[in-house]
């Protein structure tokens, strides 16, 4: 039988990295996705094949700069999958798309310009280069890789994301170092879950031999419990 806390695990991973791609609305707005800060960018420094990206709060979104103003970059969207009607699918995805493109895990690898694909954030050029010396592929290749996929493709917060896309277009590799690093994270707490369960016990324990335990000791003894029965 299957441990079923890797399974539990991977599916808190995806819903709070979810969480992630969420784009607040304002109140009463909607499902419409309020237009980003008006924000000039000079594509001058930009060349085709460039691998850019845009710091959020907590992760990072990635593209590939096409030329002209324009770059390929992946989007969890369920529009694609649902119509062929180009110009429904380009438009801004809204966020209850979005949510129902994680759900149904089908996204788009699209072609915006700079101003949408960046929303409002700044923008770091090749900055992912240092990781993979030696493996960076042509900037035209680059290009290339990232054209011949554009439409709807199949997605995954985890194993299947923006990073993956442009790691494979750029370095030949797919691979996601945020989602890596969440993942270690989440392992460690996992790990640990003999001591927090051992923690449990003896709290029990403290429980049946003093008769009652202080109110303060309780949330002590039963939050980490029910954060590892979450993990």
């Amino acid at each position: 039988m299957k441990n079923p806390v890797p399974q539990a695990a991977s599916l808190l991973l995806e819903k709070l990295m979810l969480l992630v791609h969420i784009r607040p609305l304002p109140a009463g707005s909607g499902d419409e996705t309020p237009p980003p800060a008006p924000r000039y960018y000079d594509t001058s420094c930009f060349k085709r094949g460039d691998l850019l990206e845009v710091p959020r709060t907590l992760f990072i979104h990635f593209g590939i700069y096409l030329g002209e103003n324009r770059v390929a970059h992946m989007m969890p969207d369920i529009l694609p999958s649902i119509t062929g009607d180009r110009r429904q699918i380009q438009q801004v995805v809204t966020n209850k798309r979005l949510i129902l493109g994680v759900i149904a895990r089908t996204a788009s690898v699209r072609v915006d310009t700079v101003e949408d694909f960046a929303y409002g954030g700044s923008i770091l050029v090749n900055h992912m280069d240092r990781l993979f010396e030696n493996q960076v592929l042509g900037s035209e290749e680059a290009a290339r890789r990232a054209e011949k996929l554009v439409g709807a493709t199949a997605y995954s917060l985890l194993w299947n994301n923006c990073e993956h896309f442009v790691t494979y277009c750029r370095y030949g590799a797919p691979v996601s170092f945020q989602t890596d690093k969440f993942c270690e994270t989440v392992k460690m707490i996992i790990r640990d879950q003999r001591s927090v369960l051992a923690s449990v016990l003896v709290g029990l324990a403290s429980i049946v031999y003093l008769g009652v335990a202080p109110s303060t000791t309780l949330p002590t003894i039963f939050i980490p419990f029910f954060l590892w029965m979450a993990g």
